[in-house]
């Protein structure tokens, strides 16, 4: 499956997310080879959790299935940039490739605000695209944030 396609199931996440009330933010874990192991959405209000984002949730399901702390070789595709929480997290994962959708000039850990894997403390960057299905993903924000105020 193409990195466009596995947007489309993060995108799925998100917006299963939505409809739960939770930020709509989706992530999906695939295997070296090519095989999902992990898909989660949102549910920090559900779970009553500051640490339930989508990109956590999918990390700690894709780590019981391998049974190890580290994912290295796996790739972690999620539609909003992650924060500078769920980068670290994506770090000591040593997860291979980190693709992404929206940008988050706000909050954002990889290419604004903290970028985690550019300081000399991070063990292990991942390679990064950003903008897979960017235009999607951040009108499902735009939509979800509008329909709030």
């Amino acid at each position: 499956m193409t990195s466009r396609g596995w947007m489309d199931l993060a995108l799925d996440e998100a917006r299963a997310a939505a409809a739960r009330g939770e930020v709509p933010v989706g992530a999906v874990v695939v295997a070296p080879g090519g095989r999902l192991v992990a898909r989660a959405g949102n549910r920090v209000r559900e779970l009553c959790d500051t640490t339930a984002h989508a990109e956590i949730l999918a990390l700690r399901a894709a780590c019981r299935a391998a049974g190890s702390e580290r994912l290295p070789g796996h790739e972690l595709h999620v539609t909003l940039e992650p924060c500078p929480m769920c980068a670290g997290a994506i770090s000591l994962a040593r997860i291979a490739r980190l693709y992404y959708g929206a940008a988050d000039p706000k909050a954002g850990g990889v290419a604004h605000g903290a970028r985690v894997f550019a300081h000399p403390q991070c063990h292990h960057a991942p390679e990064v695209f950003d903008g897979i299905a960017g235009t999607d993903s951040a009108r499902l924000l735009r939509d979800f944030f509008a329909g709030r105020r």
